[in-house]
């Protein structure tokens, strides 16, 4: 029979739910070491509605007594832990009861019910229902040692108004700490630098800095988030009285999906090359598994490459690396130039928050994590040939395997022997198996636009006689083959179907599986006077001529170059091939979920589930089929947000932005990075999404928010490209340079500044765009 009282010690993790926020982090602190002052935690089963049982009620004695016996005098605090309380999404602070200095049996039954029935306090009703709780909570009632201290005062560990993780900031009063809370007292305020814990602050506290600073931290790295700590200082000893998450800080809810990473703290995040990949608003299923497989790559503690979620939107948190690599030694210069081939460069004057690493602290977190990824990375680059002529055959033959599964059982074996295994491989392969090849290929890139600029460098290295093939033109130059009938429908769907618009959101059909999706494609390019193969022809000739001028102004370099131009060409050439692969692979997990769907009865709606909860149900335990409703509103509401700036730093909230408005803000000039040489004039056509394709008019200049492979048949119709999103070496980039059609990517605010009809001038060279 399961006790329904328990001390901060025996407390077990299976049982913290019940003993809620505040006594289970009571209980975790007090095992782990840290100098918490004894008690005991009735559990919700105690209390019945004439008052304790019999039972409990003698057990506390029990536990009363030895305490007076260790500590003659000893007085006590009783205080709730509601099951919401102290939480992530919620502090409940000051809402229920608190009694203190509770001496007798009698005072303390009286002040244990008197906790246990403030749950139905109409502040506490008004809280919950501002939270979305519902109004009657499950408690339990925290007893406690109370301690007479010289000094008592909260530490946030994290800046709780700026979000800046540079200082700890800690306010303090002279006895309880109740007059601080209470606001009964001026209270005296310190700081804690990062990442030293340099002490800031009156000369009486400074004797106990350093322990506050080395157990705050500690707390802050164990639980994973910024913390609220409440502490007191007794004749040279210290107390961690309390411990809870910083709400304002907390990135959201994961049950109703409310989820937004800038929100926890000041940090620059940027959906730059990403958010081009991944365009969509993102379902709790398909953030889940991105998020599983940022994990399986990370090297950075905290860091996520394409999982940092800002409603439902993929971001990357720059200033995260950044910091890393500047603790480890690294200059920031250097350090920004390399990530500007992935992210772009930063606009003039953004600042950059800094996160302060302890170098000794980072090297001993990363060093497990480095030499995982020099193991994975070295088994990418041999494998790779491999990993690209097996990868079609595997996808065909797991998804029959797939298919002929019958139990739960057996769908979970899938996923951990084969299914799993094959993502993280593809993973590697994607974007570490080609690296050696891509660092000598950037390496000269940066000599040839530093002797000849930005667009002769990108006509000699476009496609070098057309010996290379990339697979982001790949579905375009399929489309054609289909029209000249050199390739069937299927033979289309089985190399190319896994590629469109919303590759990686799983809850969406390719087009391997929407047959009317390459219906649709053929007829508009029947209705297109253009020609992929002469496009590609003309840009042919472009690169021949850009050869002879380097010939000629470079005799000797031009010679050395020519001998190892195709070798140095298989570096984006590879690239391409194993992100295509990688999307491949990612595409038969939507087989796998609707599998979970179809044998748990949930059908689509499985997509809004965690990859975790389906696990945990494919392994005997229960969907959590509650969440949903909450989620899919959550999500549609996502959708309907206006579009995202590419860069942002610190709390961003969508939902308190202003609407876009109608028309352009009188913009004379937009700056984005330069994604394909070119100047041109032309007539705007705003699209939100390739659906819309149609209202494209041949010669038009496509301006979106991002683009990616399935936006590819449309660039045949635009006479330039230009992108909130998007980075140099980002897929419209890419293809607008071997299609010689000018375009400027991450522009930032192109959609919100243009207008349908405006009339511009797309500079591709120099990455800016002109309002004429």
């Amino acid at each position: 029979m399961m006790n329904s009282v328990q001390g901060f010690r025996e407390l077990s993790p299976a049982m913290a739910d019940l003993a809620g926020g505040k006594g289970a982090m009571l209980a975790r602190m007090f095992q782990k070491g840290y100098p918490v002052p004894d008690g005991f935690i009735v559990l919700p089963m105690a209390f019945e509605v004439s008052g304790l049982n019999a039972e409990s009620w003698e057990d506390i004695r029990n536990r009363v007594y030895v305490m007076r016996q260790n500590q003659p005098g000893a007085q006590f605090a009783i205080r709730s832990s509601a099951m919401s309380e102290d939480s992530e999404n919620a502090s409940f602070a000051g809402e229920f009861e608190t009694l203190l200095n509770v001496r007798t049996d009698e005072e303390i039954r009286e002040a244990l019910m008197t906790v246990y029935r403030s749950r139905s306090a109409e502040r506490v009703e008004s809280y919950s229902s501002a939270k979305g709780y519902g109004k009657k909570h499950q408690i339990a009632v925290v007893v406690q040692l109370m301690v007479d201290p010289d000094f008592a005062g909260v530490l946030f560990t994290v800046d709780p108004l700026t979000g800046s993780h540079l200082t700890m900031k800690g306010n303090y009063v002279h006895g309880l700490g109740e007059r601080l809370v209470s606001g009964e007292a001026n209270p005296h305020s310190f700081t804690l630098a990062k990442p030293h814990g340099k002490y800031q602050g009156p000369q009486e506290l400074r004797t106990y800095a350093r322990k506050l600073y080395n157990y705050a931290s500690k707390l802050h790295r164990e639980q994973g988030m910024a913390q609220d700590i409440e502490w007191a200082a007794v004749q040279g000893k210290l107390y961690m009285l309390q411990a809870r998450p910083i709400t304002t800080l907390n990135p959201g809810n994961k049950h109703s999906y409310e989820w937004n990473d800038s929100f926890t703290g000041d940090f620059l995040w940027t959906n730059t090359n990403v958010g081009e990949s991944i365009p969509d608003v993102l379902t709790p299923l398909n953030w889940s598994i991105l998020r599983e497989l940022d994990l399986e790559q990370q090297v950075i503690p905290g860091y996520y490459m394409f999982s940092g979620n800002i409603c439902g939107r993929v971001y990357s948190n720059i200033s995260m690396s950044v910091s890393a690599f500047q603790a480890l030694g690294m200059p920031k210069r250097l350090l920004l130039s390399k990530m500007s081939h992935v992210f772009g460069t930063l606009p003039q004057g953004t600042g950059m928050p800094w996160f302060p690493f302890n170098k000794w602290e980072l090297l001993r977190a990363m060093w497990p994590r480095i030499r995982y990824a020099n193991r994975r990375t070295k088994e990418a680059i041999r494998q790779m040939p491999q990993h690209l002529e097996s990868t079609i055959d595997w996808c065909i033959q797991i998804k029959a395997s797939i298919h002929e599964v019958q139990t739960r059982e057996q769908l979970l074996h899938l996923w951990n022997t084969e299914l799993w295994p094959r993502n993280t491989s593809a993973l590697w392969s994607a974007f570490e198996g080609s690296s050696p090849k891509m660092q000598k290929y950037m390496k000269v890139k940066q000599k040839l636009v530093s002797m000849l600029g930005e667009q002769e460098a990108d006509l000699l290295l476009s496609n070098a006689g057309n010996t290379t093939k990339l697979e982001s033109l790949g579905p375009l130059r399929g489309i054609y083959s289909v029209v000249k009938g050199q390739m069937t429908h299927e033979e289309y769907r089985k190399q190319y179907g896994h590629r469109g618009p919303h590759e990686h959101e799983l809850s969406i059909p390719d087009p391997g599986e929407d047959v009317a999706w390459l219906n649709h494609q053929i007829q508009n390019w029947e209705d297109s006077p253009v020609n992929v193969e002469a496009m590609l022809l003309q840009q042919q000739v472009q690169y021949n001529k850009a050869w002879e001028r380097f010939r000629q102004s470079y005799p000797i370099r031009a010679k050395r170059l020519s001998r190892k131009l195709v070798k140095l060409l298989e570096g984006p050439a590879l690239r391409e091939a194993a992100r295509s692969e990688w999307t491949r692979v990612f595409r038969v997990n939507r087989f796998f979920v609707q599998k979970a769907g179809e044998l748990s009865g949930m059908g689509e709606d499985i997509f809004y589930f965690y990859l975790k909860e389906i696990l945990v149900w494919l392994g005997g335990g229960e969907l959590p089929v509650g969440d949903i409703s909450a989620r899919k509103e959550m999500y549609n509401r996502y959708q309907n947000l206006p579009s995202f700036p590419n860069l942002i730093r610190g709390r961003f909230d969508p939902f308190m932005r202003a609407p876009t408005p109608d028309h352009h803000d009188n913009a004379v000039q937009l700056n984005g990075f330069p994604g394909a040489s070119g100047q041109i004039e032309g007539i705007v056509r705003i699209l939100t999404k390739p659906e819309e394709g149609d209202m494209l008019k041949q010669g038009e200049i496509l301006v979106t928010s991002t683009t990616n492979v399935g936006w590819t048949p449309l660039f045949l119709k635009s006479a330039a490209i230009v992108t909130d999103i998007g980075a140099p070496l980002s897929h419209a980039a890419i293809v607008a340079r071997e299609l010689g059609i000018p375009a400027v990517v991450g522009c930032g605010n192109a959609t919100s500044s243009l207008k349908t009809g405006d009339r511009i001038l797309v500079d591709g060279a120099k990455g800016k765009v002109y309002l004429l």
